[in-house]
């Protein structure tokens, strides 16, 4: 006899059998939102597969018997995209066309108050999208490195401004440039940050990263150590070799001041990176998530074409800028100090005056600290130094010695800001008060005669 085994099928309502098959119809339908909402999150997908080698874009048309000229309709919208959004997204760009008119004034008449003035303002919407294409880059990056290429290439106006005035041997340019660089970011710019953010968030006190400000303050109080015993060994004629033992100091200074920069990034990128990411990662818990909706509007290999274009633009109007600067202060009347510390800094530093005001108002003050306070940091104790090594290697005697005026203008501004940041809070009032200082900064160097401008030519 042959035996069945007749082996039952329990019903597909049994409980087990239910229960499983309703957990498999839910992982298929969570893999297909995933899968769905993948496809859809995934950003400007037609830019990165073409930027990419070898993408699936180029795969997908090789097989399909697509045409060569469907990528280059796809090249042609990249690069219409992106001029559209860099050169035509920002107002203050329609003063673009000046850049031009400055050379051309240079070129038919020769008049060196229009050509100053026309530079000028040619130069302020490179150095603002200069920042945009920066803050674009740091998409990519991360915040800390970001950080750190927004302070660098928002200083790039200076340092190039700097380099062609120490070929053209105008030392006391160099040094008043940078010193109302530095005036103007930490007065006027962080003023207006504060002054910006306490208005927006009037109901509240703004709060900030108090050690990461400590740190900065510290490396500024250096900066003004550097700058103030050439000034005393000058005045005080207590030096060994005079007019050798001033110069020989401000270039091992300039050394010594580079090589701590350089532990200092190595402490805010490596050692104590913590100090830092903390700060953005405690933003974006409070903040509820605000940094969502914000992405690249260019790709990363975009943003570093912008950035040379734009550095090699700005170049090229710096050295007309400079080669105008007395020709400017003679047909204006006015002093080449106060063009010099005034006047060029506000056109250098517009890219960290629009950023830092933009994240003090989205209660991102920490960044608009960084932006301002790292950006005279980085000027102090990088960008100062670097000229003094680069006039060194230039044979141009220039030195730390800005004079006993000037320095202590710089010695008042870090001890103010400095006392403003002891409490790590923010609001109006004290962005007010900046303002005001900076606009007694500014009296006081209008009204301010500098004997030794005509001594420091160096032909």
């Amino acid at each position: 006899m042959e035996s069945r085994v007749q082996v039952k099928q329990p019903p597909l309502n049994a409980p087990g059998i239910s229960d499983d098959l309703s957990e498999t119809r839910k992982m298929n339908s969570l893999n297909g939102r995933l899968t769905d909402k993948f496809e859809d999150e995934v950003p400007f997908s037609p830019e990165i597969t073409y930027h990419q080698p070898g993408s699936t874009l180029a795969a997908r048309g090789s097989h399909s018997g697509e045409s060569p000229a469907v990528h280059r309709e796809t090249l042609g919208g990249i690069i219409y995209r992106s001029i559209r959004l860099v050169v035509f997204s920002n107002r203050l760009n329609l003063l673009m066309p000046f850049g031009p008119l400055a050379i051309l004034v240079q070129k038919l008449t020769g008049h060196h108050g229009w050509v100053f003035s026309l530079s000028l303002l040619g130069i302020m919407p490179l150095a603002e999208r200069l920042g945009y294409a920066t803050e674009q880059l740091a998409f990519y990056t991360g915040d800390t490195v970001g950080g750190l290429l927004n302070a660098t290439f928002g200083n790039a106006t200076e340092l190039i401004i700097s380099l062609y005035a120490l070929k053209s041997g105008l030392l006391r340019v160099v040094q008043l440039s940078l010193l109302g660089s530095i005036l103007s970011n930490m007065l006027l710019v962080l003023g207006c940050a504060f002054l910006s953010g306490g208005i927006v968030f009037n109901k509240k006190e703004q709060v900030f990263n108090k050690a990461a400000a400590t740190v900065n303050s510290g490396l500024l109080l250096m900066a003004v150590m550097g700058l103030l015993f050439p000034a005393v060994l000058h005045y005080t004629r207590t030096e060994v070799h005079f007019g050798k033992s001033e110069l020989a100091l401000s270039r091992f200074s300039s050394c010594v001041m580079l090589v701590a920069y350089a532990a200092y990034l190595f402490f805010q990128l490596k050692s104590q990176s913590r100090l830092y990411i903390a700060v953005n990662e405690e933003e974006g818990e409070a903040g509820d998530n605000s940094n969502d909706d914000e992405s690249p509007e260019i790709s990363k290999w975009e943003s570093i074409i912008w950035l040379s274009v734009m550095t090699a633009w700005i170049s090229i109007l710096s050295e007309y800028l400079v080669g105008a600067i007395e020709g400017a202060s003679n047909a204006w009347n006015i002093p080449v100090t106060f063009i010099s510390v005034i006047l060029l800094p506000l056109v250098g530093n517009a890219a960290e005056h629009a950023s830092a005001i933009m994240f003090a108002m989205k209660d991102k003050l920490d960044i608009s600290l960084g932006v301002a306070i790292g950006s005279s940091t980085q000027i102090s104790m990088f960008v100062i130094p670097f000229c003094v090594v680069m006039g060194w290697i230039m044979r141009q005697p220039l030195d730390l010695n800005f004079q006993l005026f000037e320095t202590a203008a710089l010695f008042l501004t870090v001890i103010v800001v400095a006392f403003m940041l002891q409490e790590g809070t923010a609001n109006y009032f004290k962005g007010l008060m900046l303002v005001l200082c900076y606009l007694i900064v500014a009296a006081s160097f209008y009204v301010h005669v500098d004997s030794n401008s005509e001594d420091q030519h160096v032909t």
